[in-house]
């Protein structure tokens, strides 16, 4: 397995081991998580699976293209909020492997749709002619 394949599968426990934490002192399951965090996982599971990036992805919070809908975004910004703090405690590797991988830079693909992207808002931006004074 390549580091980057090796790097793909510590993202996915690493979210996996969030979530089972959330939902441990959330939703009080000690065993199989409740249907709600076991949607999450999956969801995400599959999100992972469709990365454009592939295994060179950067970690999400770091990349331009999200792949989440709002609300699931939303949803896991809550779960990485309060499991954050306690990976530190329960999975010290997986806390700092994550942490350093966040600092990695952007692939040459990511760093390339990040700058369609910025054109894109900076072209959006810029005022366009103005009818009043300009008419056309």
């Amino acid at each position: 397995m390549s580091a980057a394949a090796r790097r793909l599968a510590r993202e996915w426990d690493t979210i996996v081991a969030m979530i089972r934490i959330y939902c441990r002192h959330h939703h009080g399951a000690r065993g199989p998580l409740c249907d709600d965090c076991r949607a999450l996982r999956d969801y995400a599971e599959r999100r992972l699976a469709k990365c454009p990036f592939g295994e060179v992805k950067p970690t999400c919070v770091n990349c331009p293209v999200h792949c989440y809908e709002a609300s699931m975004r939303e949803r896991v910004r809550t779960v990485m909020r309060f499991s954050g703090p306690k990976m530190l405690l329960r999975h010290p590797l997986l806390a700092l492997a994550h942490l350093t991988d966040g600092k990695r830079p952007l692939s040459p693909k990511a760093e390339r749709v990040a700058e369609r992207i910025r054109a894109r808002a900076a072209a959006a931006a810029e005022p366009g002619p103005d009818r009043r004074t300009n008419p056309v």
